[in-house]
């Protein structure tokens, strides 16, 4: 009789472990508290108007093809999807702008229109980068178990790539001089969660897959690869149980064996938690049974920023935008500095627009438009007061938005949600609101993450961005197929 896994969450992790488990002879069954399948990455929809919840870059779609082509399916069959020309465009608060384009000598001609010194510049950086991808590759594929892990022989090799002693934005200065570059090849530390000036330099790798790799759009959003993943798992077998939130998991002695939900108990013979890692562990795993992740513990680590979302579907179309705009702030130092240490809201703030209707115009209706802003604030603190600051920093990202050319856009608004730190927490269940989870700084990275084979409880994987190799599609991805191999490993 085949074993039995029980996987929580129904978010990108959990549905490509539940491939990949399914396809391995496992009885596989989701359990999910939304409505939705997708976590973070799913679906807001209203008056015609439909919005990706969280993910909206889908950049090195290698990791998730192989994923697909493991359980005998084409990723791009199954996935309708385009590769962005440009790839989005950067709007520099103290002047300048930047098309971001996939072709390595359109970049530099491009490049070249902003800072012509610098622009020989980004071939080397490409060059380096390409090694120091390969050599890290393997590391990202790979479990980290314990401090004794860190002395392969593969992450050995990686070393002299890695620089542990400079961050991201020093790195990038040793090949731009212009600090508008430095922050045009940085800004990507922002998928993490945080600030370029703290980020680990070997980071830099993501910036590179963006032009290596492509960034895509999947046809309806990224919400779109976990409703394509779900049909496929079930297809395979999987039982996927919708709106059953869990309660507790449920333990015998130090082995997870299930987990109870407002329908009854769940038993199964291994248990992936695919659910927000600090929520998950403050509200369904008592404090009492954990030893190395307890509530203290949990409370000193440092967490990623959170950010204030507007969906906004409004009528008009906005040809002008690029599908993926991102605005830096004329001081941008200070508003980083504003969200990860003095945790108050910024009166420049950063932002990013997406006006997915230039590629895929079904997303609103005829002659509208759907436009997804996302400003990064601090996660949940005492310094913030959401009841009172909600409508007030709504007006000032309106405002903001003047300078990416919507300048007349909160009179066009027809369909309206907002999304603040408290609201993540409350209604999507993240820890502090901090939307990317962990920090990834070198303390809370590999063995120091909380690991895939989860080693405070027998039988119990983690999968998603709170486990090794961290936050992002690409990696959360990955860390399904390094948890899925060890439970295949240890139930085999």
């Amino acid at each position: 009789m085949s074993k039995s896994v029980l996987i929580i969450g129904a978010g990108p992790g959990g549905l490509a472990s539940a491939l990949l488990l399914a396809k391995a002879g496992f009885q596989v069954t989701i359990v999910e508290r939304q409505p939705r399948v997708g976590g973070r990455t799913s679906l807001i929809e209203g008056g015609g108007y439909r919005f990706d919840l969280g993910p909206t870059f889908f950049l090195y779609p290698q990791v998730l093809e192989e994923i697909f082509s493991e359980v005998g399916r084409n990723l791009y069959k199954e996935v309708p999807m385009k590769r962005l020309d440009p790839q989005y465009r950067l709007i520099f608060g103290g002047g300048g702008e930047l098309n971001c384009v996939p072709d390595v000598e359109r970049m530099v001609a491009e490049i070249a229109r902003l800072a012509p010194d610098d622009a020989p510049a980004f071939r080397r950086f490409i060059t380096d980068n390409r090694a120091k991808l390969a050599k890290l590759a393997p590391c990202l594929q790979t479990p980290f178990n314990g401090w004794t892990s860190l002395l392969q022989a593969r992450l050995v090799a990686v070393l002299p790539y890695l620089k542990p002693w400079k961050s991201l934005h020093a790195d990038l200065a040793g090949y731009f001089r212009d600090p508008r570059l430095q922050l045009a090849f940085t800004f990507q530390s922002k998928y993490l969660g945080m600030s370029p000036f703290r980020c680990p330099s070997l980071f830099s790798i993501l910036s590179f897959l963006e032009y290596e790799y492509g960034i895509w759009h999947p046809l309806g959003g990224c919400n779109a690869l976990s409703r394509h993943m779900a049909r496929i798992a079930a297809e395979l077998g999987v039982t996927i149980r919708l709106n059953e939130p869990v309660r507790e998991i449920l333990f015998a002695g130090r082995r997870a064996v299930g987990a109870r939900t407002a329908q009854g108990e769940l038993r199964a013979d291994a248990v992936v938690l695919n659910a927000d890692f600090g929520h998950a562990m403050t509200t369904l795993v008592p404090n009492h049974l954990r030893r190395r992740w307890s509530d203290a513990t949990l409370a000193r680590k440092r967490f990623s920023c959170s950010t204030f979302m507007l969906y906004l579907g409004v009528e008009g179309r906005c040809d002008e935008l690029a599908h993926h705009n991102i605005f830096m702030a004329q001081d941008y130092r200070r508003n980083l500095d504003e969200i990860e240490n003095q945790h108050v809201l910024s009166e420049d703030p950063s932002f990013y627009v997406q006006n997915a209707c230039v590629t895929d115009p079904d997303l609103a209706p005829a002659g509208h438009s759907a436009l997804y802003v996302l400003a990064p604030v601090s996660h949940q603190h005492p310094n913030i007061d959401w009841t009172k600051e909600r409508g007030r920093f709504r007006q000032t990202i309106l405002r903001q938005l003047a300078k990416v050319g919507l300048s007349d856009i909160e009179k066009r608004i027809r369909f309206e949600r907002v999304i603040t730190p408290d609201d993540w927490q409350s209604e999507v269940g993240i820890y502090k609101g901090a939307t990317f989870n962990l920090a990834h700084n070198l303390g809370q990275m590999l063995h120091l993450r909380p690991r895939n084979r989860f080693e405070e409880f027998e039988r119990m994987y983690l999968v998603g961005g709170g486990t090794h190799p961290g936050s992002g599609l690409p990696v959360i991805f990955e860390s399904a197929r390094i948890s899925s191999r060890l439970l295949r490993e240890d139930l085999a």
